[in-house]
């Protein structure tokens, strides 16, 4: 860079904002942190380049002036970011499991931005009921009596158990004490509920006549948990949800189904899923179902409680409901993405999960493929298609894959991992035998650009030694 400047003036040589802005490292930051922080960032970098020529230092070069741009929009960056989400896993936890839906994001942003009849009646001018948001349309879409929405279906079960069973047993298949993420046990959760544990039968195998002898003056609750996230598969047999709910009507029991991953299209999806539908938990007479908003209900995380109306009820007045309640943002955010399966055909279309899981295969290869052309010729050179297999995850439906492609990138797979990671828009991918791969098929549409943008990055940081 010279330092001559038009009329000895060293600072005209400085690039201007708008020269800056349209550097390729530029959109990157664009995508992830918007024009404006950017924008601004890159007029604080050139004003510490001035200062610097100022001192009578030479002028830092383009190079030097990104990395001074970089390093101010770093240092205001949030823990919880953005990612791409390029494992092929779904439903990943830990990178938020369901992705909204563009209606559901939308309603959620509106309502954060100002005052709402969150508890307010419009009609009447008084007190409202916030749960009323979402009510009607569960029960609607599920053809439940009555509903409630709580924080997560971990909630959703304690809130279940503990007004139908404190201080009385708890009666569940020992093939049905499931572990959910992060340690916690289903006898912990009972135990923490304020009820006992009954677990009956086998690891394998579980009877109706097991339910049914366990069945004392102290009883409470007949649990009935699907299992999720684990298959027992050989000599194996269970009790079904229909001899459950008889043995629970001759005993004047209630009877509770925790669906974990609840699914309202099944028939709809290209995909064959080996999940029951909550539509088949309410014709079957459970008294109280119980799922998750953000697994296959592609929503915000929520735990969905609906049945009969009596025992929906007595939820509802039980003061836990209050510490396990929903804020208006996600109530929003629920409500819109339920009011998108009134119309089926919409939400396989614009709910991000269900278009994930429908997605052809021939599809995902082709916007792989397209994303190759955003590559330069020495970033192309490391990366080849290639099938894969997709998997749902969020502790929904093991074994189950799908087929998917995308991208088998050259080159140490760990420092690739690692490199895609620190990237402005980190791009997490997974290692498999040896080889990084970036699955298409959870690359939301749209976001391709930034898959290349961050492989880019990569190649040159290499390139440098950087």
């Amino acid at each position: 860079m010279s330092t001559g400047g038009v009329g000895g003036d060293p600072r005209r040589d400085l690039p201007s904002v708008d020269a800056l802005l349209r550097r390729e490292e530029a959109e990157g930051w664009v995508a992830r942190w918007g024009r404006n922080p950017v924008t601004q960032a890159l007029r604080g970098a050139l004003t510490e380049a001035r200062a610097v020529l100022a001192s009578g230092k030479p002028a830092p070069d383009t190079e030097a002036l990104l990395a001074m741009v970089l390093r101010l929009l770093e240092a205001d960056r949030p823990s919880l970011r953005t990612v791409v989400n390029a494992t092929g896993v779904i439903l990943h936890t830990n990178l938020g499991r369901a992705p909204l839906a563009e209606a559901a994001a939308r309603a959620a942003a509106e309502i954060s931005q100002g005052y709402s009849s969150l508890e307010y009646d419009l009609e009447g001018g008084g007190r409202g009921d916030r749960y009323a948001h979402c009510a009607e349309l569960v029960s609607q879409l599920t053809g439940s009596e009555s509903s409630l929405v709580v924080n997560n279906n971990a909630a959703a079960v304690a809130l279940a158990i503990n007004t139908l069973s404190r201080g009385r047993d708890v009666v569940v298949s020992r093939g049905e004490l499931v572990e959910i993420g992060g340690g916690f046990r289903i006898p912990e959760v009972i135990e923490r509920s304020g009820a006992f544990l009954r677990a009956v039968g086998t690891t394998n195998r579980t009877r109706v006549d097991d339910y049914r002898r366990a069945i004392t003056p102290s009883t409470g609750l007949l649990l009935k948990i699907h299992p999720s996230n684990y298959r027992v598969q050989g000599f194996v047999e269970e009790a079904s949800l229909e001899s459950l709910v008889e043995l629970g009507r001759s005993a004047g029991l209630p009877v509770m189904h925790d669906l974990g991953s609840g699914m309202l299209l099944r028939e709809e999806l290209a995909v064959h899923l080996p999940e029951p539908s909550v539509q088949a938990s309410v014709a079957a007479g459970a008294d109280v179902v119980t799922w998750s908003g953000d697994k296959l209900l592609g929503g915000p995380q929520a735990g969905i409680i609906h049945g009969r109306s009596e025992i929906v009820k007595q939820l509802r007045f039980n003061p836990l409901a209050r510490a396990f309640r929903l804020d208006k943002m996600t109530l929003a955010a629920l409500e819109a993405t339920l009011r998108l399966y009134l119309a089926p055909e919409r939400a396989l279309l614009s709910i991000p999960v269900l278009r994930m899981l429908s997605e052809p295969e021939e599809s995902v290869e082709r916007r792989a493929r397209a994303a190759l052309q955003d590559l330069s010729p020495e970033a192309a050179r490391r990366v080849s298609v290639a099938p894969m297999r997709s998997v749902l995850g969020g502790g929904s439906t093991p074994g189950f894959e799908i087929a998917s492609a995308g991208w088998v990138v050259s080159g140490p797979a760990q420092h690739i991992d690692a490199s895609l990671r620190r990237q402005d828009a980190p791009v997490v991918g997974r290692i498999e035998a040896g080889c990084f791969l970036l699955d298409f098929r959870t690359v939301l549409e749209g976001q391709e650009r930034l898959v290349s943008l961050a492989l880019e990055r990569l190649v040159k940081g290499e390139r440098l030694g950087s």
